[in-house]
């Protein structure tokens, strides 16, 4: 039984790769096009696009998990089926719950690799990828990136930003402004800022020490002004998605955006995300089910692949659609994330009743 077991765990994981292996080929060729077209930009050449096709490939595998392995289970197992394997196995005291069963529990390693990769891989690589992009198109000499954030030079001012947002808010700001003799004069530190008509920065929490004749005083201010020290397009290139964060950095992000009243549903949503989209990978392995020993039962496998595909691209849409709406109607971002696997659940539930 357990050599059974293994059989029907491998042979699913093996289909979920290949599936994974040619649908992420096929998504980083497009967006190495898409690359293309920042090709001549400042010192971007095309080792730099197909340096960052790599670095964004955990995001293309992140968001193909859950249609992969829906895909995957109905191929895996409908060949299995049409083989006669399964009829072979319910005849050796192996039941159907029991297959499903196993599936289920190889599925749980997906979920594991998608909430992996959603929390440590996606991050660190995305925000390396969007800072060599930076980089490599930034034609602005005083714009440095560095592991933590960048940093720019103003006149006499250096300024750090440990992140930048692409609503135009940034988090952790400290500028160290020095005299014509290079000493310290001031040094500000700023919980979050934001742009304001591309002229200024409004800095929110904001602690300022003041150096004069070698005594420091300090100060604390709710609110405080900065010229612009970055473009909008400079903006907008530095500024990182939301899934690009990791869990603790979205949550400092979006007391950030709420500090400094902001809308912070965008990164709510992807907080919620990153538990949703293991959720829906598992439900998805329960689905697949479905199309094999469910009312296609007897069909041939490409109908099963067909079917299941469409009903994958619909889920995936509903998904998808699911966020833009409820960001347009001000929908909780918990409603948000979970309506989506809510409704897959639901559909799974009924089709596998009639199974059992």
């Amino acid at each position: 039984m357990r050599i059974l077991d293994l059989y029907i765990g491998r042979t699913f994981l093996t289909y979920c790769l290949l599936i994974m292996l040619v649908l992420a080929v096929l998504l980083s060729l497009f967006e190495l096009i898409a690359q293309f077209d920042d090709v001549g930009q400042g010192s971007y050449r095309m080792a730099d696009a197909f340096l960052f096709v790599f670095l964004t490939l955990p995001k293309r595998i992140l968001d193909l998990l859950p249609i992969t392995t829906l895909l995957g289970g109905i191929v895996a197992i409908g060949t299995m089926a049409d083989h006669g394997e399964i009829v072979g196995m319910e005849a050796a005291g192996i039941s159907v719950p029991r297959i499903c069963t196993t599936v289920f529990v190889t599925s749980m390693l997906l979920m594991l690799a998608a909430g992996i990769l959603a929390e440590m891989v996606v991050p660190a690589m995305e925000q390396q990828a969007r800072k060599s992009h930076a980089r490599a198109i930034s034609s602005d000499e005083n714009i440095d990136l560095s592991r933590q954030g960048f940093w720019v030079r103003r006149g006499n001012s250096y300024i750090h930003v440990e992140k930048m947002l692409r609503e135009g808010v940034a988090a952790g700001l400290d500028i160290f402004r020095f005299d014509d003799q290079g000493q310290l004069q001031t040094y500000t530190h700023a919980h979050s800022a934001v742009l304001q008509d591309n002229r200024q920065w409004v800095l929110h929490n904001v602690t300022q020490r003041v150096i004069d004749d070698g005594e420091i005083s300090t100060r604390q201010l709710s609110t405080l002004a900065l010229d612009a020290f970055l473009s909008s397009d400079q903006v907008s290139v530095l500024g990182l998605p939301p899934y690009s964060l990791s869990t603790p950095d979205l949550i400092r992000y979006i007391e950030a955006l709420e500090e400094s009243g902001q809308d912070a549903d965008q990164y709510a949503i992807a907080l919620w995300r990153k538990i949703s989209v293991p959720l829906t990978t598992g439900i998805m392995a329960l689905l697949a089910l479905s199309f094999v020993f469910g009312s296609t039962r007897g069909i041939s496998a490409g109908y099963r692949i067909t079917i299941g595909s469409l009903v994958g691209i619909a889920l995936y849409s509903v998904d998808q659609m699911s966020i833009q709406w409820g960001l347009l109607l001000n929908m909780s971002p918990v409603a948000v994330a979970m309506v989506p696997v809510l409704l897959i659940s639901g559909i799974t539930f009924v089709r596998l009743r009639q199974v059992f």
